[in-house]
């Protein structure tokens, strides 16, 4: 397709196809959306809390369902939509950070109001942050342990995405592409035991150590994103100082559940600790597999 739009080359990178639903993304038109609804997101919450508790209560004595189908194909279009997600914003990050340096990849947010296919796909990233919701819905009907960091995790990315993307939070670029390609690899990963095939545990500690990393990436980003504001000319760098508090509270907090998780599964002398983090094939509707929720922690954002 011809590259009709009007983009400064020397910013966005040289893409050798776009698409038309691409080429047709403004981002203004979503962006005026989000800065009028994105309290929205606040009654998703509630609605999703309510269904947690709610529906752990209806199915306490209900036999559990199995949705092993419909599993497979929840899990596997996260993951087509998360790699799609992170071929589509990568080029745009590769480039920015070679050519223009850290201080641009954090402070500009030219992934989004120069670039349309990065932009697209950044819109997409906030946007599905209420459809992954949907993974709760599984642990919950199919019976399945729901630890905190599980549904904190899902609650606070929401909340914060919505709220960033009204502000064009420049740092978001980091966030988007690192979540994108952590979900790559998490999604798949879910995809291959929700079909009965089970990846060696090694796999399965690559993901969450994926995880612990990009939670040190993010905070590391915000205390960049901190020094720039305070040595930059003011309004240079395009992130606010509440964002920066919130991201910064955010990724902490998940960098420490993380890392508690890490180590419970993984490194713990505990009894049964391998029947949690290694399943073995069985019949579907067996019920003896108890991931503790591993790694079904859906980290997002994140971010």
């Amino acid at each position: 397709m011809e590259t009709s739009m009007n983009y400064n080359l020397d910013i966005t990178p040289n893409y050798s196809y776009i698409f038309e639903f691409e080429n047709e993304f403004i981002h203004q038109n979503y962006r005026k959306w989000m800065t009028e609804n994105w309290t929205v997101a606040f009654y998703y919450v509630g609605i999703y809390m309510a269904f947690i508790f709610g529906g752990q209560y209806y199915m306490q004595n209900r036999p559990r369902f199995e949705l092993r189908r419909t599993l497979i194909i929840w899990n596997s279009a996260l993951a087509a939509f998360s790699i799609m997600g992170a071929c589509r914003t990568l080029p745009e990050f590769i480039h920015v950070l070679r050519n223009h340096g850290l201080y641009h990849s954090i402070c500009v947010p030219s992934f989004i109001e120069q670039d349309k296919v990065s932009g697209f796909w950044t819109t997409m990233f906030v946007l599905s942050k209420v459809p992954e919701l949907g993974d709760t819905v599984f642990i919950v009907l199919r019976k399945k342990p729901l630890i905190f960091l599980h549904w904190y995790h899902h609650i606070t990315v929401l909340l914060y995405t919505w709220f960033s993307f009204t502000e064009y939070t420049s740092s978001a670029r980091w966030f988007v592409v690192m979540n994108y390609c952590v979900h790559s690899v998490m999604y798949s990963y879910y995809a291959l035991v929700s079909m009965g095939r089970y990846p060696p545990k090694m796999l399965a500690m690559t993901i969450t150590f994926l995880q612990l990393t990009q939670m040190i990436v993010g905070c590391a980003i915000n205390i960049w994103a901190h020094n720039y504001m305070a040595t930059a000319p003011p309004h240079s760098c395009h992130i606010s100082q509440i964002n920066i508090k919130l991201s910064m509270a955010m990724y902490f907090s998940y960098f420490v559940l993380f890392a508690h998780f890490f180590y419970k599964a993984y490194l713990s002398p505990k009894p049964g600790k391998k029947a949690k983090v290694e399943p073995l094939p069985e019949e579907p509707s067996a019920k003896k597999i108890d991931y503790n929720g591993y790694p079904r922690q859906r980290n997002g954002v994140v971010h």
